[in-house]
């Protein structure tokens, strides 16, 4: 368990020195397999993962505790976990699985710490006569209610 709360404390320490970079996750495996993922407000670099690579091992003792390390970047991928994540994410399409099993698509519009706001545009039928009208509207969606969050990537 110290060995953990040492690859805490050492990824912690290097992200304070780096505001810009935050953690997604850390994962340990039975076998001391380590696996960072971060992001950044910017992205993250691979000299970003370097850095954060070094900071723990070069901190560590292989010969007390022998353990493997992979950091990476969270990729385009990856669901939106964190507000920071969403907050880096704002004017971007995003694609949002619902608890519900739902589905909604729209422009990530604003972002606070219990839920998002997107502007969703679509066309509906007229009320009255043939056709159809462009429709704007904002929605609010709480992080409680996401099953998933992804980024949706056009070419």
């Amino acid at each position: 368990m110290e060995f953990r709360k040492n690859i805490e404390t050492l990824l912690n320490d290097f992200l304070e020195t780096r505001k810009d970079l935050f953690l997604i996750d850390l994962k340990f495996s039975a076998s001391d397999d380590i696996t960072v993922i971060l992001d950044g407000d910017n992205g993250v670099s691979v000299q970003d993962c370097l850095d954060a690579s070094r900071a723990i091992e070069f901190n560590m003792d292989r010969e007390e505790h022998d353990f493997s390390l992979q950091v990476m970047s969270a990729g385009l991928s990856e669901p939106l976990s964190i507000p920071r994540q969403y907050q880096k994410n704002i004017g971007r399409e995003i694609e949002v699985l619902l608890n519900d099993s739902s589905e909604i698509e729209g422009e990530l519009a604003k972002v606070d710490e219990e839920k998002i706001t997107l502007i969703l545009r679509y066309r509906k039928p007229k009320d009255i006569g043939k056709g159809k009208v462009d429709v704007v509207e904002e929605k609010e969606i709480s992080y409680t209610e996401i099953k998933k969050a992804l980024v949706v990537i056009k070419f």
